[in-house]
């Protein structure tokens, strides 16, 4: 058996159900993002108070509600059920820094929706298309403008975290040819 099919036969690639919960993940994260600066840019610079305007920042809303949910679901899962073992061709080092970067990730995809709703809470801007979410903190906008800064601070540190994440995916996949993303895309999988 040469070097390739024994690591592909010790390779363990992510349950289906963490599959899933990953890629709806990304789904939602790279609609948000996005969504959420042309929203500010919008609202903030152009001081644009449109029909748009308002659908977008409700949508950003829905989006973080259902990332936040969706990623307490994956905490979860992973808690309960464990996560493979790391690919073997990792350097220590490496192990570290996945490990940190997955953490990393997990804290900074609660800690943003969770900035955004108070924030939403404190502005108060609590509707989504005609409904009305609850509060969390009593209003004050200047605490509000805070807030939001927190809140864009931490989706600029996601997105730094996110680059780090797929770029180490791809090196892995393209230079170093083995199997760390396989474990979340098994048809890749080296045999």
């Amino acid at each position: 058996m040469n070097g390739v099919s024994s690591a592909a036969a010790r390779t363990e690639i992510y349950a289906r159900t963490a599959r899933v919960l990953h890629w709806l993940t990304v789904i939602l994260v790279a609609v948000q993002l996005p969504v959420g600066f042309y929203m500010s840019y919008r609202g903030g610079t152009l001081n644009v108070w449109d029909g748009l305007t308002n659908a977008l920042y409700s949508g950003h809303k829905v989006g973080g509600v259902l990332i936040l949910l969706l990623v307490l679901w994956r905490i979860a899962y992973r808690l309960s059920r464990g996560a493979p073992a790391d690919e073997p061709t990792l350097e220590p080092w490496q192990r570290l820094v996945s490990h940190l970067n997955h953490w990393g990730l997990y804290l900074l995809l609660i800690a943003v929706p969770v900035a955004g709703y108070i924030g939403i809470s404190l502005f108060p801007a609590l509707d989504i298309y005609g409904f009305k979410l609850p509060g969390v903190v009593a209003p004050d906008k200047d605490a509000a403008k805070a807030v939001f800064e927190i809140h864009a601070l931490l989706a600029l540190a996601m997105v730094a975290l996110i680059a780090m994440h797929v770029g180490a995916a791809l090196h892995h996949h393209l230079f170093r040819k083995d199997n760390v993303l396989a474990r979340m895309l098994p048809s890749l999988l080296k045999r």
